[in-house]
């Protein structure tokens, strides 16, 4: 017996209303506008009335990752795809890709792949596919270039040529007004779309099933001088432009302390980005208030001209920091490791089974989106969560001297040199970004 969705749904706005129907009739509809203003869940309803009844077999929904993709799309807070055919679907695997299957519609079986689309190869996962549908969330995160042979999102649309009746579903925040993805895609096709182009922008307020309370918590954990307040709360496109953190430049003694009692310490994440011969090697250890009521930067560790450290010298420099960490805090240690250099991570393995060290662990980081890891970052800075240990005088200076680079949107400048504050930064968001999400479900 198949069973029925049992959702509760809230009330849709006319906008939305509006929207869901110009999507059935256009072939490519894009959803822009605030956090939280019902986009995704648009999205979802779209695919799932087109998957009903299409011809195609095989679709595509994407995200930055497939974590992404799987929890904006597949889940989406209990009305994506697997809860709209609930009873219907399952979970697998088609051709080593994750992908949710879905029986007895109008016309046949379906299969949706879900891939991440956020980095330089991500199109390899999508090649061998035809495919009839492309949801896709956070469209501007996805990984796009003038080479359409590795382009995911030029990829993407190369695999829909042979689609009997193709179906497009973009939705994003609003990012810089000159990013490639206005320029190239979004308002082009404004200009005119074989198909039919559907587009519409969504604030928060047209989000019926958030009352005016909860809508007022959720500006909370934004500074309204930030651009992220612009952009997730008003819904509007921003330049981001000059310093990063700006409020931490403006007024340092707002987050500095001297030193911090261990038994305000209720764990310790430490992380480490590895250098190479025109940069440095960097270490933060973070302590994490009870609660994630604050982000401490503790110790920290740069290695300049890396290139003339052995693999053996680094070890023990490593071994020596997250000893001396201990030995103040003494607490457990995670340690999150730059995972593209595997051979100096399983050398710190191989350090610690040698020295039998029982207080720390080694891992990969998570490596979250840049831009994610700056949003969190000024969150906490906003909500006066961060306090830094002022002999973190490296860590310190990168938030002071952190730019936007202005030939990327919504990218920080990379310099080349030991004295990159990429490097320091990369290191404290590695050892923060394992709890992004406690962090913001706390909040103030």
């Amino acid at each position: 017996m198949i069973q029925t969705t049992k959702i509760q749904w809230g009330e849709f706005s006319l906008k939305h209303k509006k929207y869901i129907r110009n999507a059935l009739d256009n072939q490519m509809s894009v959803a822009e506008g605030a956090i939280r203003s019902g986009k995704t869940i648009d999205h979802c309803i779209i695919a799932a009335i087109y998957l009903e009844t299409c011809p195609d077999k095989i679709h595509l929904a994407s995200g930055s990752s497939i974590a992404n993709a799987k929890l904006n799309i597949g889940d989406c807070n209990g009305f994506g795809l697997e809860h709209l055919f609930r009873g219907r679907c399952h979970w697998g695997k088609y051709k080593d890709n994750e992908a949710l299957y879905i029986d007895f519609t109008k016309t046949g079986s379906k299969v949706i792949v879900f891939a991440g689309g956020g980095k330089a190869d991500s199109y390899k996962k999508i090649l061998g596919n035809s495919y009839g549908l492309w949801i896709a969330t956070e469209i501007n995160q996805h990984y796009d270039s003038d080479d359409s042979e590795t382009s995911f999102i030029k990829v993407a649309f190369g695999r829909l040529i042979a689609a009997k009746k193709p179906k497009i579903l973009w939705d994003l925040n609003p990012s810089d007004p000159n990013h490639k993805i206005y320029r190239e895609y979004i308002d082009k096709y404004k200009e005119g779309y074989l198909g039919g182009y559907n587009y519409e922008h969504f604030t928060i307020m047209d989000n019926k099933t958030i009352s005016p309370e909860r809508r007022e918590q959720i500006k909370q954990n934004y500074d309204p001088n930030t651009i992220w307040y612009k952009r997730d709360i008003l819904g509007e496109r921003c330049v981001a432009e000059g310093l990063i953190y700006r409020e931490f430049a403006d007024n340092n003694k707002k987050y500095l302390i001297d030193g911090v009692n261990k038994d305000d310490i209720w764990f310790i994440r430490i992380g480490i980005d590895f250098g190479n011969s025109s940069s440095s090697h960097t270490f933060v250890a973070t302590g994490v208030g009870f609660n994630f009521k604050e982000i401490i930067p503790l110790k920290e560790l740069k290695i300049p001209g890396s290139a003339n450290l052995t693999p053996n010298q680094l070890d023990e420099r490593f071994y020596d920091f997250i000893s001396r960490v201990y030995k103040l805090y003494s607490k457990m240690l995670v340690i999150r490791c730059d995972n593209a250099e595997t051979t100096l991570i399983n050398g710190f393995r191989a350090k610690l089974l040698k020295e039998a060290c029982t207080f720390a662990t080694v891992k990969g980081a998570i490596k979250k989106p840049i831009i994610d890891r700056i949003k969190i970052t000024n969150r906490i800075m906003g909500d006066g969560r961060l306090k830094i240990c002022k002999e973190c005088v490296n860590l310190i200076n990168a938030f002071n001297g952190a730019v936007w680079d202005t030939k990327h949107p919504d990218e920080r400048l990379d310099e080349v040199g030991i004295n990159n504050p990429v490097d320091m930064l990369d290191a404290f968001e590695y050892s923060i970004e394992e709890d992004i999400n406690d962090i913001i479900r706390t909040g103030r």
